[in-house]
């Protein structure tokens, strides 16, 4: 196989543009994080990224999320172990992934459970974590390299 360029080491200043949107996004989900990392896993099974639901597990276990709510993430509109609020950002977060059109009633149940300033923040979080995914399935990092802080 051919061995992949690291990105960090290729081009720092554009990892520091993508950096420095995570440390945004991570301002603005404090006291969420538990959401937010659930995002992130969700996006990177949907996208297929094994580096990061990799990374994205073990953030969410060091960070106290129950291995259960890990595993049933998959079929979390079936399984009764997350809220409304979580239910509600899963679904926005699968719908901007697929890259579908968001329809006016769509659009105004998210605003509607979340208001303005959230719902931006969260489509920028999920783009993000796309970027992520994207970078990462180009780049091939070492799956099971990443440990969690």
């Amino acid at each position: 196989m051919t061995k992949r360029l690291n990105y960090f080491t290729t081009s720092p200043q554009a990892m520091d543009i993508l950096l420095s949107q995570e440390n945004y996004l991570g301002q603005q989900f404090t006291g969420d994080t538990s959401t937010w990392e659930l995002i992130k896993l969700r996006i990177s099974q949907i996208n297929q990224c094994a580096y990061c639901i990799d990374m994205h597990s073990k953030d969410a276990l060091s960070q106290g999320e129950s291995i259960e709510r890990i595993y049933g993430l998959s079929a979390w509109r079936d399984m009764p172990l997350y809220s409304e609020a979580e239910k509600n950002a899963l679904n926005w977060a699968e719908l901007i992934t697929s890259a579908q059109p968001v329809t006016d009633i769509q659009y105004q149940h998210a605003l509607d459970a979340f208001g303005e300033q959230y719902l931006l923040d969260l489509t920028i979080a999920i783009n993000a974590i796309n970027s992520w995914n994207r970078i990462a399935k180009a780049f091939k990092p070492e799956v099971g390299s990443y440990q969690a802080s």
